[in-house]
């Protein structure tokens, strides 16, 4: 096993997890339109089991990079030998982070969250985790769900998140500021205070349809979240 192998496997589970991303946004969607149009609450149910399993693999996916890239990083630089011990080395590492992953843990992956938020906007019951948990989950949502562009300063139109820091613009406001960077040579620095993304790229930028809900919402009810 090379190190080029072991590279070339982790961007392709990058590539799954972004894919499984889009894949929960899509459920999420169909998920608040069966709300919006007082669909059945069984298969609103199925739908959220959907998203769970979705997180579920999610995780894994995310353990399994974390345990390859230290041990990976380890054998490179302070014990070259033991590269042939490396799959050994990653299985074991992956059923230590298993061993302490929790299903009630699942509450608070981003999605989930975000998912659970806009049903309850929609007035539509989701399960819980624990009272703790659910404010943990209301607090982080309403952080991630901030509809103010960092570029305008005022309400997003088109939302659009940055797959690289996952933060949020306004896509006509984003795309022009890309274009000038561009003309004076120059790289686009995400504007968000803190973030370190300094080379914003319109690739990057993908349509956000739970964060675009979450503005029409707040139109309907006046401006309130």
């Amino acid at each position: 096993m090379s190190f080029s192998v072991v590279n070339q496997t982790l961007s392709s589970l990058k590539t799954c997890q972004s894919d499984i991303s889009t894949g929960i946004d899509i459920v999420t969607e169909v998920a608040l339109d069966l709300a919006e149009t007082g669909g059945n609450e069984e298969d609103l149910k199925k739908l959220e089991q959907i998203i769970f399993d979705c997180a579920r693999i999610d995780r894994k996916i995310s353990q399994f990079t974390q345990a390859v890239e230290g041990l990976t990083t380890q054998v490179r630089h302070e014990q070259p030998e033991m590269m042939s011990e490396l799959k050994g080395l990653v299985q074991e590492k992956f059923a230590g982070l298993q061993a302490t992953a929790r299903d009630s843990d699942l509450h608070k992956h981003k999605k989930v969250v975000e998912f659970k938020q806009n049903l309850r906007k929609a007035n539509f019951p989701v399960s819980e985790g624990t009272e703790e948990e659910l404010d943990e989950d209301i607090a982080v949502t309403q952080s991630q769900m901030n509809p103010t562009c960092p570029i305008t300063q005022v309400e997003m139109v088109n939302p659009v998140k940055n797959k690289k820091c996952n933060h949020y613009y306004d896509q006509e406001a984003a795309i022009n500021m890309i274009k000038t960077k561009q003309n004076q040579k120059k790289k686009f620095r995400c504007p968000v205070v803190g973030c370190g993304n300094a080379d914003v790229k319109q690739p990057d930028l993908v349509p956000d349809a739970a964060m675009k809900r979450f503005i029409q919402n707040r139109k309907k009810h006046g401006g309130r979240s």
